[in-house]
């Protein structure tokens, strides 16, 4: 990755810190991209002189443009883009779930990686060609129940790759995705601190170990750089081989809160 200008989305914590680590550390000019500018600044400054923060919202168009450029100035170029911003606001019964968060949650995981694509895509087809790596989840193949908008979002996403794969694949810009299972962030920490659902996930994981981010780190820096050059419009898991089997049974954590009715559907009167 020497030499290379990247930028990633997320980039303040979990794996799209993780991708900025593997990245900067591979040699690359990296531009971190996210909402919260005092977390930006921290991984910044941990990760060295070749990491510059942007302060950016990825569904807010005039924003992602703007990080798109301040990336661009900070490398010279755009060689590649690791769209890592998502996240889900909708837990619990579909019967259930607040309108204004599924609305939020699909702007979030599909229109900010859309609007991430349209601006950074030019940039790209302007280095001679490039790589852009989404990360999607696990939820998008297999059945999350009670995650409300976040698979359908992230499968929304996986057909958006592939249709920009082959859109630009005529300027030599790949474009590919990354399907990661369990992976230990703050963002989980419920989770993997242990209990049953833990349990549950390690039950349906053939490999039944917790991902770490540099799982997810070493699979988008192979997609950036040259030996993946004749890959794209894939969808790649990284999850232990979860997905051969079942998504994971959150009633142990849910049925507390929602009832054992409300996780089937009955919405009390």
């Amino acid at each position: 990755m020497q030499g290379r200008s990247v930028m990633v989305t997320g980039g303040g914590s979990g794996i799209g810190a993780g991708v900025a680590a593997e990245l900067a550390a591979a040699g690359a000019t990296v531009t971190i991209v996210g909402r919260n500018a005092e977390r930006l600044d921290r991984v910044a400054d941990t990760l060295g002189d070749g990491v510059r923060a942007h302060s950016a919202d990825v569904t807010d168009e005039d924003q992602i443009a703007d990080a798109v450029a301040a990336a661009v100035d900070h490398g010279g170029r755009l060689d590649g883009v690791v769209a890592c911003a998502g996240g889900n606001e909708t837990i619990g019964p579909i019967a259930q779930l607040d309108t204004a968060a599924w609305r939020r949650t699909v702007e979030l995981n599909l229109t900010g990686t859309m609007l991430t694509i349209k601006h950074a895509a030019p940039r790209l087809v302007d280095a001679g060609g490039g790589s852009f790596v989404g990360i999607s989840s696990i939820a998008a193949s297999n059945t999350h129940r009670w995650f409300g908008a976040y698979g359908p979002s992230k499968l929304g996403m996986e057909m958006l790759l592939k249709g920009a794969a082959d859109e630009l694949g005529a300027s030599r810009v790949r474009v590919n995705g990354i399907r990661p299972g369990l992976t230990r962030t703050d963002l989980v920490e419920l989770i993997t601190a242990g209990g049953p659902l833990l349990e549950d996930y390690r039950e349906s994981t053939p490999l039944p170990r917790v991902g770490e981010v540099e799982d997810i780190a070493a699979l988008a820096a192979f997609l950036l750089s040259d030996a993946s050059s004749w890959i794209t419009g894939q969808i790649i898991n990284v999850d232990g081989g979860q997905s051969l089997r079942r998504g994971p049974d959150f009633t142990s954590m849910l049925e507390p809160a929602f009832g054992a009715d409300g996780l089937r559907g009955v919405v009390p009167e």
